[in-house]
């Protein structure tokens, strides 16, 4: 089955009985032991013009995301994506990203922003190959010790910059994108292919994975050098300097 063969709705979440669905949502996601945005909070967010959306299937939310405004009125901060266990596969995160910026753009804004494990290949491939971000900034242990599947290595992320009008952002969102910027990339750093299974069969291996891609990162980053694309073949990031 497919996003496309499904009939999945994405729209905003309504009422505090949905918002408190979504707190149960985000247990399920990144375990029990990981707090949840509260329904509160999302609720005052989304009145003062914050994104709290879901995709749903015949009125079951199979997908989540929780955008808020910055400082920048021109600028979303975008705090989580989330699919369901039992749905991944289906294209349902990339459906909210481009729901995120057709949403965005209808209220002026051009730039979202978020941040995400370098380590993990599948949010690497969504983000940086399938929407076009870049990333140029590296955040050592941003969020501190973790808990649910975050436990046991430092929060490391890296910052997503999503410029909703770039060429390279147009083309994938119309699917007229050709580029292999990856095979032109003048540097390239490896990730693990899946950093959950190391995580879970041997935690020095990863906490070792953790340091090596920082160094390799904060210097490339310290050189001029920005991630431009994600080979998710390989699990190889590609770098160039802009």
């Amino acid at each position: 089955m497919t996003a496309a063969q499904t009939n999945v709705v994405l729209r905003e979440l309504d009422g505090v009985a949905e918002l408190k669905g979504a707190e149960e949502f985000q247990r399920t996601v990144w375990g029990a032991d990981d707090p949840a945005d509260n329904s509160d909070l999302m609720l005052a967010i989304q009145h003062e013009g914050g994104l709290v959306a879901g995709a749903f299937v015949e009125g079951r939310m199979l997908g989540f995301l929780f955008g808020f405004p910055t400082t920048d009125s021109k600028v979303q901060h975008s705090h989580r994506l989330a699919v369901h266990p039992d749905s991944r596969g289906l294209g349902l995160g990339a459906r909210l990203k481009w729901y995120q910026r057709d949403w965005c753009l209808a209220r002026g804004i051009t730039s979202v922003r978020w941040t995400f494990d370098p380590l993990r290949r599948i949010n690497a491939n969504l983000n940086i190959a399938r929407l076009g971000a870049t990333a140029n900034v590296y955040l050592p242990d941003y969020y501190g010790k973790m808990e649910g599947i975050n436990a046991g290595v430092a929060s490391d992320r890296i910052v997503a910059d999503w410029a909703l009008l770039g060429k390279r952002v147009t083309r994938l969102a119309d699917g007229t994108s050709t580029e292999t910027e990856s095979n032109r990339a003048a540097v390239r750093i490896a990730i693990p292919r899946d950093f959950d299974a190391i995580l879970s069969d041997d935690l020095d291996h990863a906490i070792s994975e953790r340091q090596r891609v920082r160094e390799e990162m904060v210097a490339a980053f310290a050189g001029g050098y920005r991630i431009t694309n994600f080979d998710a073949a390989a699990s190889v990031y590609g770098l160039s300097i802009p």
